[in-house]
């Protein structure tokens, strides 16, 4: 049987203040849930346009995430400790950055005096979903390169041994190894797509069926312009049930979960 451990008493009372701070905000959300117009409010034209634009491009952000997310976190797995350290270090910088300094960078490089300003990006679709990009893609960098680190390199060892070459090891061997891991990154990785707000408003703005995505849209409607406050609640409904599905089948694709 699995050590439970020994907990001090004393620990209890903290332990569960820190526990009610954060189910109790998410309660008092549910509690002013408008049942009997649930389903008008998400299915409003307003709500399903920030609902299609939102799953629609984090979708695709989380594929692009996925081409040169997975890569780099090979990268940093299978690099030397001090190398592996920062550019460990360099993808987790957009997790401690305040969203809105992502916008604001994502402005300069691809704004009207930008580097890439050609381009015409800013305040368009595609803009939605490279806000998304840039801080969606640490999550699943980060889950994949841990996957990866915890699967050690032995097996790749013997099939190197035995003449595989770098590619059919890859194929083989070490992506089918940190599966869960790959699977893991990829569903936070979309959730949390899904999910921003700051670097979107900055970047793209926050227009109706273009650039409106949820978190935009209930932000619109506590201020008093589009969607209605039912609504705005009825989508930040959805997006929690949205994080707890994606915790439920992130955990089911942990190793050793359940065991």
């Amino acid at each position: 049987m699995r050590a439970a451990g020994y907990v001090p008493r004393w620990l209890i009372a903290p332990a569960v203040v820190g526990l009610l701070f954060l189910l109790v905000p998410l309660t008092a959300l549910i509690v002013r849930v408008e049942w009997a117009t649930l389903w008008s409010d998400i299915s409003s034209d307003a709500a399903l346009s920030a609902l299609g634009l939102s799953l629609s491009t984090g979708a695709v952000a989380t594929a692009l995430c996925a081409i040169v997310g997975v890569p780099l976190a090979v990268l940093i797995a299978r690099s030397p400790a001090r190398i592996a350290a920062v550019l460990r270090a360099l993808v987790t910088v957009p997790l401690v950055l305040p969203p809105m300094v992502g916008g604001v960078a994502l402005l300069y490089l691809f704004g009207r005096n930008g580097w890439f300003g050609a381009l015409g990006l800013p305040f368009s679709t595609p803009a939605v979903v490279l806000a998304q990009v840039f801080v969606a893609l640490p999550f699943l960098v980060l889950a994949v390169e841990g996957a990866l680190r915890s699967t050690g390199v032995e097996f790749e060892r013997a099939a190197a041994s035995l003449g595989a070459s770098r590619a059919t090891i890859l194929r083989r061997i070490t992506l089918p190894l940190a599966a869960p891991g790959i699977v893991a990154g990829v569903v936070l990785c979309f959730a949390r797509a899904i999910g921003e707000f700051g670097a979107t408003a900055l970047f793209a703005g926050n227009r109706p069926g273009v650039t409106q995505t949820m978190p935009l849209a209930i932000y619109t409607a506590f201020n008093g312009a589009g969607v209605s406050q039912g609504t705005a609640v009825a989508l930040s409904l959805l997006l929690l049930v949205t994080a707890v599905a994606v915790l439920l089948l992130v955990r089911g694709w942990r190793p050793g979960v359940g065991r």
